[in-house]
C-alpha cells in the first residue's frame, strides 16, 4: 500500500498551464504504475493517463498533457498545457502494483485525496 498525496491545483484561463505533482510514500514506489483520473461534477470517475515504463492517454488530453515520474522523488507529474473549461474537475493520483497500465479505476487500489482544476473561459 501506498499513500498519494497530489498538489498544484488551482485556477487558471482557458489556453493556460498547470502542473500537478503526486507524491507517494513507501520504498517501492517505481515497482508501481502511476495513473490520474479526473471527475467532474454529475459525471463518474475518467482516465486521463497512466504511467510505467511506457505511458498511456485519454484521447481527450493527448498532445496537451504529458505524465512523468521522478522514481528519485517518489513523485509522478501531470503537465496540462492547452487547458480547456471542459478539463475543470478534481483530479486524482492513483497507484496500482506491477507494470501493467490501465485505464480503469478498479486496477488501482491506492488513491490520493485530490486536487481541484477549474479552467475559466
Amino acid at each position: 500500500q501506498v499513500q498519494l498525496v497530489e498538489s498544484g491545483g488551482g485556477v487558471v484561463q482557458a489556453g493556460g498551464s498547470l502542473r500537478l505533482s503526486c507524491a507517494a510514500s513507501g520504498r517501492t514506489f517505481s515497482s508501481y504504475s502511476m495513473g490520474w483520473f479526473r471527475q467532474a461534477p454529475g459525471k463518474e470517475r475518467g482516465f486521463v493517463a497512466a504511467i510505467s515504463w511506457y505511458t498511456m492517454y485519454a484521447d481527450s488530453v493527448k498532445g496537451r498533457f504529458t505524465i512523468s515520474r521522478d522514481n528519485t522523488k517518489n513523485t509522478v507529474y501531470l503537465q496540462m498545457n492547452s487547458l480547456k473549461p471542459e478539463d475543470t474537475a478534481v483530479y486524482y493520483c492513483a497507484a496500482s502494483q506491477g507494470r501493467r497500465l490501465s485505464a480503469t479505476p478498479g486496477d488501482f487500489a491506492d488513491w490520493g485525496q485530490g486536487t481541484q482544476v477549474t479552467v475559466s473561459s
